[in-house]
C-alpha cells in the first residue's frame, strides 16, 4: 500500500502544487489585467521565441544520432523528432515521464533496445545539466558586480566573508563524510556523480564529439534566445538586458523541476529574478505567463500532431 501511495504521490502532489501555485500567481495580479498583457504582447517576437524553440528541438532530436550511432543504430530523423516531441508532451503529465516515453516510441518504431536508448537519454540529461552549469558560471560572470553588491546590501561584508567560509567549510566536512561513509545515502550520492563523471567522459570518447558538443551548444543559445527575444514583447521590460534575462532563465528553468513543465511555477520564478532588479510584479508575471503559455501552445501542439502522426509515417514508410 505505501509503494502505491508513493508511486501515486509522485503524480499527484505536482499537480496540486502546479494548481496551488497558478492560484497563487493570479492572487498577485488580476486575470483582467493578465489578459491586457496578453492582448498587448508583440507576437513576432513571441512568435521568434517559438521558432528558437522549435530549433532547439529539432538539433536534439539530430543530436540524439550521435548518441545511436556507436550503438549500431542508424534511425530515421523523424521518428526521432516526432519520439521528442511526444516525449515533451507526456512530461506535462506525469514527471520526467516523457524520457521513459521517448524511448518507448522509438523502441515501437525503429529496431532498438529500450534500455539502451534510455540510456542514451540519460547521457544526454548529463550534457545538458554540464551545460547549466557552464550558464550559470556564465550569468554570475556578467552579473559579478550587481550579484555581490546585491548581497553586500543585504549582509555586512565581514560577515558575508565569514558566511562564505563556513558554507566551504561545511561543504568539504560534508563531501568527506560522503567519501568515507558506506551507508546508503552516501553510496548513492557517490553513485550518482560518478555517473555524472562517466557520463561527461563519455562524451569526450565521442567519434562525433565536436558534432555532438556543437548541438549541445546551439540547443541552449536557442534556449536562451526564445526567452530573451519575448522580454520585447512586453513594452515595460523592452529594458531587460541579457545578464537579467539569464538571471531570469536560469530561475524559470529550475521550476520545471518542481512541477510538471513549470505549470504554476514558471511565471513566479520569473518575477522572483527580475524582481531583484526592482521589475514591476505585474510585467514579469505576465511575461512569465506568456513566455510559459507560447511554448507550452507549441509542444502541445507538435507533441500532439506527432503521437497522431508516429503510427501513419511508418505505415507509410514501410509499405
Amino acid at each position: 500500500m505505501s509503494s502505491t501511495l508513493k508511486k501515486y504521490s509522485k503524480i499527484i502532489l505536482p499537480i496540486l502544487l502546479g494548481v496551488f501555485l497558478m492560484w497563487f500567481s493570479l492572487q498577485q495580479v488580476s486575470f483582467h489585467e493578465l489578459l491586457g498583457y496578453f492582448k498587448n504582447a508583440n507576437y513576432t517576437w513571441v512568435g521568434l521565441g517559438v521558432l528558437f524553440g522549435i530549433l532547439s528541438h529539432l538539433s536534439r532530436a539530430y543530436r540524439w544520432k550521435y548518441l545511436l550511432e556507436p550503438l549500431g543504430y542508424r534511425v530515421d530523423f523523424w521518428n526521432s523528432v516526432m519520439s521528442v516531441f511526444s516525449g515533451y508532451l507526456i512530461n506535462y503529465t506525469i514527471p520526467r515521464a516523457g524520457e521513459v516515453a521517448r524511448a518507448s516510441l522509438l523502441t515501437t518504431y525503429e529496431e532498438v533496445e529500450f534500455e539502451k536508448v534510455f540510456g542514451t537519454i540519460v547521457a544526454e540529461r548529463m550534457a545538458d545539466l554540464l551545460m547549466m552549469v557552464v550558464v550559470i558560471s556564465m550569468t554570475l560572470f556578467i552579473q559579478f558586480d550587481f550579484i555581490s553588491s546585491f548581497f553586500m546590501g543585504k549582509f555586512q561584508s565581514q560577515n558575508l566573508g565569514i558566511g562564505l567560509f563556513l558554507l566551504l567549510l561545511a561543504f568539504g566536512a560534508f563531501a568527506f563524510l560522503v567519501f568515507k561513509s558506506s551507508s546508503k545515502w552516501a553510496i548513492k550520492i557517490k553513485h550518482f556523480v560518478n555517473g555524472l563523471v562517466q557520463g561527461v567522459l563519455s562524451i569526450t570518447r565521442m567519434e562525433n564529439k565536436w558534432a555532438f558538443m556543437g548541438h549541445t551548444v546551439f540547443i541552449w543559445v536557442m534556449y536562451i534566445l526564445m526567452f530573451y527575444v519575448v522580454t520585447f514583447a512586453v513594452d515595460e521590460l523592452r529594458g531587460v538586458t541579457l545578464g537579467m534575462a539569464l538571471l531570469g532563465f536560469i530561475s524559470a528553468s529550475f521550476s520545471i523541476a518542481a512541477t510538471n513543465a513549470g505549470i504554476g511555477a514558471y511565471p513566479l520564478a520569473v518575477f522572483a529574478a527580475f524582481s531583484l532588479y526592482g521589475l514591476a510584479k505585474a510585467p514579469s508575471l505576465a511575461f512569465g505567463w506568456i513566455t510559459w503559455a507560447s511554448q507550452t501552445f507549441m509542444l502541445v501542439l507538435l507533441g500532439g500532431l506527432s503521437l497522431i502522426l508516429l503510427p501513419i509515417y511508418n505505415r507509410l514508410k514501410n509499405n
